[in-house]
């Protein structure tokens, strides 16, 4: 499993900033993925796929995906959001390598 350190300081970035929550119950993140994508961005990872669901053409995504790679590395890091509710915060999950990127600290 590759390195997360740097990753998972700007989560406990964006949470000390109120800009993302860990749900222990759910087991997810709440925040906006323009946070998520920004912090991968951040640690190398450039965008090489980004696709959003709608349910109709007229209506706002209902959710999507990001990855982005690491061309150091050749690492790929994943983000996938959904809206579950209008006004609320979108869920997202975070993957890098393989690893799915909880709130509990390592």
């Amino acid at each position: 499993m590759s390195d997360t350190a740097g990753i998972r300081e700007r989560l406990k970035e964006l949470r000390h900033h109120g800009k993302m929550q860990w749900s222990e119950i759910e087991h997810v993140w709440a925040g906006e993925p323009v946070d998520v994508v920004e912090a991968l961005a951040h640690e190398g990872f450039a965008e090489y796929k980004r696709e959003v669901a709608r349910s109709r053409r007229d209506r706002p995504p209902t959710g999507g995906v990001w990855q982005g790679l690491d061309s150091r590395t050749g690492i790929v890091a994943s983000a996938i959001w959904v809206h579950r509710d209008a006004g609320a915060v979108p869920i997202v999950f975070i993957e890098v390598d393989g690893e799915l990127l909880d709130g509990n600290s390592r």
